[in-house]
């Protein structure tokens, strides 16, 4: 998923049922506020916090949506997004590894959806009939969460959704929490004279995403290469025609080359037959200007309907699936991404049959049982018909997903029974329906476009992670946790992708 931040929320009308924290950001004067705002967008420009504006010029980035103060965030609920990240890591790997679980699940999904996940699993199909030839999978994830605020208990991480395809705002994410470790450092946020700082510094930790996501990528070169450091193989990035958050992109391939001496190329799914060619026998992808071998295909689209153009664009999503390049991810990694996946596996009995419960793993795998909220089918299964009955008789307790990634497509509360009134029955088993998270609101500050928006904001942490694996044999390569992402959005909003307008990179102050 892009720059999507597909979250569950509570309405305004609800603030009078939780109590409101505004303690942990400084009250500026307004010529301090002044201050700070130019120092912000002066550090964001000279550091690469930056987007394209709509309608953009090359050479006219601006800085990116971001919040004037870090947001408060539970310590405790922070380390339990990171200890399950492995697990989540493994739990999806090994679902993509299980052609016949999947079978079952998608090609029925697929009849719901066939404008992009039928077409999805046509070419996945498709590429198996051709011959798969790479049996290695490069998964960059990430799992998403909010804070559920339950008077008298601990807060607790609620999974949103786990994200396997073109995860963003890894590069940004970084920019972010060294952007708000600046402005603290050089006093920015101090009231007093002295310039003190407003925050402990251990209590602003920055998230080292840009290292780690181009050190996934370094690992499937590795691995492509009979785990050898690069041997001048290159990582092919498929991206939109036009991207706007191109620079948090750009900051994980000037990464990937510094740290480890491995370049990137960048093309559309439309250039993919005129700029590619594949050897016959060995199915090797390269790169016709320079001859270059292809060991990644890394893509940052084809996450939505709207990035395939034409048939040629689904034609070439073949090529790169047939050839022995690693993709990251695979069509069948993409297709475990779906919500439908998702709430299947929200049954332990369903999880352990993909990974074992074990005396090291056992405390991980109760966290990570402990992050889902309910999620029900809307099939004619004794769970979907009562869950048809929660929809339309309690429906301000819930939030409506289909399969599509990018935002713009859930619904909510009072909207769902006339939407689902609006369509066939039969259709409603392509959706789920999943119990609204109830996170805590803050008076932070969003800045966007030089103007200051000041109205009470929630938030929305995603924990990264980068795995190495063998669809055949399900067998694990490399594993590891990749930093995190924080996101914030008006309370009041349904949805929140940053590019879009609806939300912004924000970073983390723990407590």
């Amino acid at each position: 998923m892009a720059s999507d931040f597909q979250s569950d929320y509570r309405s305004q009308n609800d603030i009078t049922n939780c109590s409101m924290v505004t303690a942990a950001f400084p009250q500026l004067e307004k010529s301090q506020e002044e201050s700070l705002v130019d120092n912000l967008l002066q550090w964001s420009l000279a550091n690469g916090l930056v987007i394209y504006p709509p309608n953009f010029k090359s050479y006219q980035p601006v800085s990116a949506p971001t919040t004037l103060y870090p947001t408060p965030f539970p310590k405790v609920a922070f380390q339990d997004a990171k200890d399950v990240q492995l697990l989540f890591n493994e739990l999806y790997a090994k679902v993509a590894s299980d052609e016949k679980f999947l079978f079952g699940i998608i090609d029925e999904l697929a009849q719901f959806d066939s404008d992009f996940t039928g077409k999805l699993w046509e070419t996945y199909i498709k590429a198996k009939n051709q011959g798969i030839v790479q049996p290695l999978s490069l998964g960059i994830f990430r799992s998403d969460y909010m804070v559920n605020e339950i008077e008298g208990k601990k807060p607790q991480i609620k999974q949103i959704e786990f994200n396997t395809v073109s995860v963003s705002f890894g590069g940004l994410s970084e920019k972010v929490g060294e952007l708000h470790n600046y402005l603290n450092n050089h006093g920015d946020y101090s009231l007093d004279e002295d310039s003190s700082k407003f925050y402990k510094t251990e209590d602003l930790p920055i998230s080292d995403s840009i290292k780690k996501l181009s050190d996934g990528l370094a690992d499937g070169d590795y691995y492509y290469n009979n785990q050898k450091k690069s041997t001048g193989t290159i990582v092919l990035v498929v991206v939109q025609d036009r991207e706007r958050n191109v620079f948090d992109q750009r900051l994980l391939e000037f990464a990937l080359l510094s740290n480890h001496g491995i370049k990137s190329i960048r093309l559309t799914l439309s250039e993919i037959e005129s700029k590619t060619f594949i050897e016959p026998n060995s199915k090797k992808l390269f790169i016709k200007s320079t001859n270059d071998e292809v060991s990644v295909v890394y893509f940052r689209s084809g996450y939505a309907p709207t990035d395939f153009n034409s048939q040629k664009d689904w034609d070439n999503r073949l090529i790169l699936e047939t050839s022995k390049a690693i993709k990251a991810p695979t069509l069948l990694t993409q297709l475990a991404g779906a919500k439908k996946i998702q709430q299947i596996l929200t049954d332990e009995e369903i999880i352990s049959k993909f990974i074992t419960k074990n005396p090291e793993t056992e405390n991980n795998f109760s966290q990570l049982l402990d992050t889902f909220v309910a999620i029900y089918p809307l099939d004619n299964s004794p769970k979907g018909l009562d869950a048809k009955k929660l929809a339309l008789e309690t429906p301000d307790n819930f939030v409506l997903k289909p399969q599509r990634e990018g935002g713009g497509n859930n619904i909510y509360k009072q909207d769902i029974p006339n939407f689902l009134k609006s369509i066939p029955e039969k259709d409603w088993a392509g959706y789920i329906l999943m119990e609204l998270i109830h996170p805590q609101h803050y008076q932070n500050k969003i800045l966007r476009d030089g103007e200051i928006y000041n109205e009470p904001i929630i938030s929305e942490l995603g924990r990264f992670g980068t795995i190495v694996f063998n669809q055949e044999s399900g067998e694990i390569l490399s594993n590891n946790d990749a930093g995190w992402l924080l996101r914030s959005k008006f309370e009041s909003s349904n949805e929140g992708g940053v590019a879009a307008g609806f939300g912004c990179v924000d970073s983390v102050v723990l407590n």
